[in-house]
């Protein structure tokens, strides 16, 4: 510390760095070198490269851990055509098949409490009022049934239980949703019609175009919003408190599920038959927010998790992958040898699993995080896992963390169809450079690819 005298008298210490080079500079060239050390014990010099060893480790060990599969729900004996959840119980399932049956399910015991003969042919549609108290069940033999939600201490059997109301329509219904809010539902076919619970006849119904439609959703949020997809290529969105469809947009090719994000209104994911899914903002349709592609086969069905994080889409190429909102790649990707193409999946209420209804006639359980541990965790259990969690956020991007993460096994069937697809996808791009590179400069117009799949905007 040097004093610094001012010509007023006033003092003020200056504290300045001094190094004294025979604290680091070798006496002779056999000397070590000096390095200066902080001797603080929580600062280890080997912090950094520990760090990422425990990463390394925590990376390769959530893989060793990661068993999704949980478990097989078998009883149907057709393949399950559509699935819904219990807006109030997060063990109970109704799942429907293509022989027209209707089963309760318990996912905590994994079994049948109730099977129900509903109707002749496909069961199309299920969905439950936000009570819990009944259910909504439509199929191709032009029948609407509504069913008392059936208690624990009833021991009726599944061949005595009697629909609630039954309404015999004029086409076939393709899909079925219920408002989120009032006792109503929206039923799809021909066209878009709106119920009351109470009434046999529609209280609204809207058209556009002469084409079926096969997909109806509430918004969970903007409860009064539906959005629609068609056979004509379209995804339609109608406010139920007006006498007119809002707009809709035309893609290159059809739509076989769509599913609304529970934490964002405005957005919405449609799963497309070009082996695709678009993230939509229903404010403006001519361009989606994102395209998530991973799959090798048309995609049949999507749903979002609670949290509006992810969603999980199944395929006709037999697999089922889990995807974030804002990515364009899956993170996880699930198969058996015995699953078949997946023609419904669900979230669970508690963003835990996730369920996959097959054409081999199985609903399959699985975990949406691969590696968690079920069960209770002890406190010390609890700190490791989150401590490996952090590491593994921390040094996600590094090459051979990101390698090992990334990879996963998938059948040999799938396997070559992705390299195909790569090799296609690479040929149009090199192929739009050639052409770019031999034309004359804006001759060539470079269409972004979130809007290659994008006909047309109608409103």
């Amino acid at each position: 510390e040097h004093v610094v005298q001012f010509t007023r008298r006033e003092e003020m210490k200056v504290k300045v760095l001094c190094r004294n080079p025979q604290d680091y500079i070798r006496q002779t060239v056999s000397d070590i070198h000096r390095v200066p050390r902080n001797l603080n014990p929580a600062l280890h010099p080997l912090e950094g490269p520990r760090e990422y060893v425990r990463a390394l480790n925590a990376t390769k060990l959530d893989r060793v851990f990661a068993k999704p599969f949980v478990g097989s729900l078998a009883g149907h004996t057709d393949g399950v055509y559509c699935m819904c959840k219990h807006p109030k119980k997060l063990s109970i399932l109704l799942s429907g098949s293509c022989d027209g049956e209707i089963r309760l399910w318990s996912l905590a015991r994994q079994e049948c409490l109730r099977a129900i003969p509903a109707h002749s042919g496909f069961v199309r549609g299920l969905c439950m009022n936000s009570e819990g108290s009944c259910f909504v069940s439509v199929g191709e033999d032009k029948i609407v049934k509504q069913w008392r939600y059936p208690e624990e201490q009833d021991d009726e059997q599944g061949e005595d239980y009697e629909p609630v109301s039954t309404i015999l329509g004029k086409a076939v219904f393709l899909g079925v949703d219920h408002h989120w809010r009032e006792p109503s539902f929206a039923t799809c076919g021909e066209k878009v019609d709106i119920w009351d619970e109470s009434r046999s006849e529609p209280v609204r119904s809207f058209t556009w175009g002469v084409d079926s439609i096969t997909n109806v959703r509430f918004n969970p949020i903007e409860y009064n919003v539906l959005a629609t997809t068609g056979s004509d290529r379209t995804v339609a969105l109608y406010d139920v408190r007006g006498s007119t469809p809002l707009r809709k947009v035309v893609l290159s090719m059809k739509s076989n599920g769509i599913a609304w994000n529970p934490m964002e209104a405005f957005n919405f994911t449609v799963a497309n038959e070009d082996f695709n899914l678009y993230t939509f903002d229903m404010r403006r349709l001519d361009r989606p927010l994102n395209v998530h592609m991973d799959h090798v086969g048309a995609v049949l069905d999507v749903d979002y998790s609670p949290t509006g994080r992810e969603f999980v889409s199944g395929s006709f190429d037999k697999t089922l992958r889990i995807f974030k909102m804002n990515g364009g790649r899956s993170r996880e990707v699930y198969h058996t040898k015995r699953m078949q193409r997946i023609f419904c999946v669900r979230w669970s209420s508690d963003a835990t699993y996730v369920l996959s209804g097959s054409d081999e006639t199985n609903i399959r359980l699985w975990k949406a995080n691969a590696s968690q541990k079920l069960g209770r965790l002890a406190p010390r259990e609890r700190v490791a896992l989150d401590y490996s969690r952090k590491l593994r956020e921390k040094y996600k991007h590094h090459p051979l963390i990101r390698r090992i993460a990334r990879h996963r096994h998938v059948p040999k069937a799938i396997y070559r169809a992705a390299k195909e697809k790569r090799i296609m996808l690479s040929a149009r791009r090199r192929k739009l450079e050639n052409r770019m590179r031999h034309s004359k400069p804006g001759s060539v117009e470079v269409v972004p690819e979130r809007q290659k799949n994008i006909v047309s905007v109608v409103e």
